[in-house]
């Protein structure tokens, strides 16, 4: 059969209804969270049972071994945030790191592309880089605890109750969707460490579309977690087992770094674009990345530009050049250093003066980690009939993560702390207990008083270039909301390139006004949610680019 995933020959229309909504990236995860709606849970609930059933269906993007977020509204009106985010093992300084990546170069043989691991032994003086994969890219996942204090402080049913609907896709098996099949099977060069080619392949393969299959050790790992509670994860038989697996590696994961963590409930940062209010996660998340191009392009009048024209793709390209250029030289945890109000449209007025009809050269985009531009992850939007909306994002970082599988529990470990600098002069550079710069940005838009939307858009430094793109659909094309999501992307690539999808208009207009444009796979643009509730109706979208699906009843 033809898996050509870069073909657009379906559509999709925006789906409707008044009890609750769910959309994601899978169907059967956006089955498992309206379930928690109907019987008798909140929206938060339903975020949970979804991120929960993405860990299973979707094992490719996410799973218990990263970290969560959370932006949300309340039925109250209430807007907050949630970070579940883990830092760096408390022995993980610049010199252990350093020291160790010297000394376990073998470690290329259990991941032969393990980025940082091949130090040249004769030269001493060699630089190091911090590695993609492997024992040291581990830090702290904070997914379990940032579960349960969801159900706990937002919702109405149990852990247990959210967990159900994931264990049994676990335990009983369910059949492989077509772009996750795709990313699966990109992945199997990854599981040379036998744990983990235990927990995901198969007679040693990835599975193909539609194959049936059962993760039975994570379903198992999630069963303990139902009964026992997150503890399990951070201070029993779990918590030993992931601090086991690293320490083998040559980590410096212990269990007392896992114990050690706590989710943190957040006030969200915040501006206006052409009328709207859009509030994003703070620092140590690129949520002021997207804040500083929304004011930037709103300071340009980017959005006063036909569609089809290019100068728009210009306008707002060049805003989010800029947005970049400070977001990456100045996010990093909060708690080590100081970050500049990035958002604030006094600044974007100054930063606006730099913008004219030709492309701004060597901006000096300095990146935490080259690997993470086109970084996967999972997001999905919630609402219930009582007005709760949330965006709700759960990421490895970097498809499977490290590479590493905790012994027989099926939970992958994430690689965020790849995004951390080895030089100790770096805004984002590694220290014990420091959380590193992170990509996933989920958000809410308000776009009048009973007009609000979960939204987001997945995928690395995407990220924040998807959130101005459907903002601005949105608001200055006055687009509906699946039509928002479907229209073609641009996006600002590190080497100073435009990247676009073959449908976008006028390329070579952008091309005449000085711009490297590179045609890309649709598959390169990010995954969208969003849920919209305007008054009593709810209305889902969903990225057509993955498998997704938006649900209501």
């Amino acid at each position: 059969m033809d898996y050509d995933l870069d073909r657009f020959d379906s559509r999709r229309s925006a789906v409707h209804a008044t009890g609750g909504m769910v959309a994601t990236s899978q169907p059967l995860a956006a089955q498992a969270g309206l379930s928690m709606l109907r019987e008798g849970g909140n929206a938060f609930d339903a975020a949970v049972a979804t991120a929960a059933a993405l860990n299973v269906v979707e094992p490719t993007s996410t799973g218990l071994g990263g970290d969560v977020f959370a932006l949300y509204r309340t039925a109250d009106g209430e807007v907050g945030a949630m970070r579940a985010c883990g830092g760096a093992p408390a022995d993980a300084t610049i010199e252990n790191v350093t020291r160790s990546v010297r000394e376990h170069e073998a470690a290329a043989d259990w991941y032969p592309d393990a980025r940082g691991y091949a130090v040249d032994e004769a030269n001493t003086d060699a630089d190091v880089e911090m590695p993609f994969h492997g024992p040291h890219a581990v830090t702290v996942p904070g997914t379990a605890r940032g579960w349960e204090t969801t159900v706990e402080e937002l919702g109405n049913l149990t852990l247990a109750d959210a967990l159900e609907p994931a264990i049994q896709y676990a335990i009983d098996g369910y059949p492989v969707s077509e772009v996750i099949s795709y990313y699966w099977q990109g992945a199997t060069r990854l599981f040379t460490d036998e744990h983990a080619r235990e927990a995901y392949l198969f007679d040693g393969e990835a599975p193909d579309p539609g194959d049936l299959v059962t993760l039975e050790a994570l379903g198992q790992s999630m069963q303990r977690i139902a009964d026992e509670g997150a503890d399990v994860v951070y201070e029993g038989a779990i918590a030993e087992a992931i601090a086991e697996e690293v320490q083998a590696k040559g980590g410096f994961m212990t269990v007392e770094d896992l114990a050690a963590f706590e989710p943190e409930f957040l006030e969200p940062v915040s501006t206006t674009y052409n009328g709207a209010e859009i509030f994003e996660l703070p620092p140590n998340n690129q949520g002021l990345i997207a804040l500083e191009a929304l004011n930037i392009a709103e300071e340009i009048g980017a959005g006063d530009h036909d569609y089809d024209s290019p100068e728009r793709v210009h306008a707002f390209a060049e805003a989010m050049k800029l947005a970049f250029v400070d977001g990456h030289h100045y996010i990093t945890d909060p708690e080590y250093e100081t970050v500049p109000p990035l958002a604030s449209k006094a600044y974007a007025r100054e930063r606006a003066d730099a913008i004219g009809d030709s492309p701004i050269q060597d901006p000096e985009v300095g990146v935490p980690t080259q690997a993470a531009e086109d970084a996967d992850t999972v997001l999905l939007t919630v609402g219930d009939a009582e007005g709760n909306l949330v965006s709700y994002i759960n990421s490895r970082f970097a498809g499977f993560g490290s590479g590493l599988v905790a012994d027989d529990t099926g939970i992958a470990l994430q690689n965020r702390g790849a995004s951390f600098s080895l030089d100790s002069e770096h805004p984002n550079s590694l220290e014990p207990g420091k959380r590193p710069f992170h990509t996933l940005v989920p958000a809410i838009a308000k776009f009048d008083e009973d007009d609000w939307a979960a939204f987001g858009v997945m995928g690395g430094y995407m990220q924040p270039q998807g959130h101005l793109q459907v903002i601005s659909n949105l608001v200055d094309y006055g687009m509906g909301e699946q039509a928002a999501l479907d229209a073609p992307r641009w996006r600002y690539r590190e080497e100073g390139a435009i990247g676009v999808e073959e449908r976008l208009p006028n390329q070579i207009g952008l091309v005449r006004k000085g711009h490297e444009v590179k045609v890309l796979p649709p598959s390169l643009f990010g995954g969208a949610q969003l849920v919209r509730k305007r008054g009593d109706v709810l209305t889902g979208a969903t990225e057509p680019r993955k498998d997704g699906q938006a649900l209501g009843f």
